[in-house]
């Protein structure tokens, strides 16, 4: 089932409402899904590697905690920001803006201007995005998360 944009994310406490939240695709609700948001976003950095490497390995810490507590939400959250590590790190690597289309022409993209220290922060979150995406835990709960809440 996808994301559903509808609901009232601000007073939805989804660690006691799990049966709400649907996985939907990439990154979805990423910014919408308390307590998770307000837990995981304050760690979520990705200015230089050194940075990126603390943030991902903060955040991914998170991600193995929520598995351990068999909370597929909150893993999944965490599994979100680290995706979102590695895609805007590697938007500001490819952009140095962070703008990928002209303001004037939605369509059309930026000429790209490589940053070579924002390429490695993606680099650094997308070692531990793969990671949690092909955790067995996290394939395990997902798939009785959606078996048991998103059958349609």
């Amino acid at each position: 089932m996808p994301f559903d944009y509808s609901l009232d994310f601000p007073n939805i406490d989804f660690r006691q409402h799990p049966e709400l939240y649907r996985v939907g695709k990439g990154e979805q609700g990423v910014l919408l899904v308390e307590p998770y948001k307000s837990e995981i976003l304050p760690y979520w950095r990705f200015k230089t590697p050194e940075i990126a490497k603390k943030s991902s390995e903060k955040i991914y810490e998170m991600f193995l905690a929520y598995l351990e507590q068999d909370d597929f939400v909150g893993a999944d959250m965490a599994r979100k920001f680290i995706q979102m590590g590695y895609t805007r790190s590697r938007r500001y690597a490819n952009h140095k803006s962070g703008r990928k289309y002209k303001k004037d022409s939605p369509k059309e993209i930026l000429p790209y201007e490589v940053d070579p220290i924002k390429a490695e922060s993606a680099a650094i979150f997308k070692t531990k995005w793969i990671q949690a995406k092909t955790n067995e835990k996290y394939l395990q709960l997902m798939a009785t998360h959606k078996q048991r809440y998103e059958v349609n």
